[in-house]
């Protein structure tokens, strides 16, 4: 059996410029999903999440200079019009959430169609894109934590001590690992926009667990039909 061969070039001056702007992207994918998830409902996050799908099509044929058919452009835009439905009927409309959303959705387009440009930079490969671009936002995260005073919060976190919550930390840990790696193998291996719908398919799940845990999302038929229309 072949063992995994892991290789990406050693840490130099010139890596920074090869990586960026991926370190930004992925914390301005992180902060804006975080403050849309808090400010609306699960089920109205996750259509409109489906606006990411267009823009990394429109990226990709500037950035990456590619063609869609036709039929590829039609199924697009059949899925923003379930999420226009959903978005025209919400009885919970919050301008601040629906604005974080709409930047996480521009961030997680620009990340996608960067990611699959940078795999082809000399020297980096997927995993040299996964391990450089997690290192080097280490110390803007670090800093940033401490000015917003949330790493002196989690230092004073007492659970902590608890060892089931040091369990499901590691394994909430293990799991971000997963979800990254795997998300930088489907962009080698396919095209940004693929990887973008696959991630989208997980959201029919959660929109739909979404409307019984929670207790935010407020039924009406037509946002039902416009959530439905995937």
């Amino acid at each position: 059996m072949n063992s995994l061969n892991v290789t990406f070039q050693d840490f130099d001056r010139n890596l920074p410029r090869k990586i960026f702007p991926l370190p930004l992207l992925y914390v301005g994918n992180h902060v804006t999903g975080l403050g849309g998830t808090k400010k609306l409902s699960l089920p109205m996050f996750t259509v409109l999440r489906k606006f990411s799908i267009l823009l990394t099509m429109i990226m990709e044929s500037k950035i990456l200079r590619k063609a869609f058919s036709p039929q590829l452009v039609f199924s697009v835009l059949a899925i923003l019009f379930g999420a226009v439905i959903a978005a025209s009927s919400d009885l919970a409309f919050d301008a601040e959430g629906y604005a974080f959303v709409l930047l996480n959705d521009v961030f997680t387009a620009a990340s996608g169609v960067y990611t699959k440009k940078k795999l082809g930079v000399e020297g980096l490969g997927k995993y040299g894109v996964l391990f450089y671009n997690a290192f080097i936002i280490i110390i803007p995260t670090i800093l940033a934590s401490a000015f917003t005073g949330d790493l002196e919060k989690a230092v004073a976190f007492e659970g902590w001590l608890s060892l089931s919550f040091v369990l499901y930390f590691l394994m909430s840990c293990v799991m971000g690992f997963i979800l990254m790696y795997s998300i930088i193998l489907c962009s080698y291996y396919n095209s940004a926009l693929t990887t973008t719908v696959i991630g989208a398919i997980k959201n029919v799940a959660v929109a739909y667990i979404g409307m019984f845990i929670g207790g935010d999302y407020l039924f009406s038929w037509p946002n039902f039909v416009g959530l439905n229309i995937w």
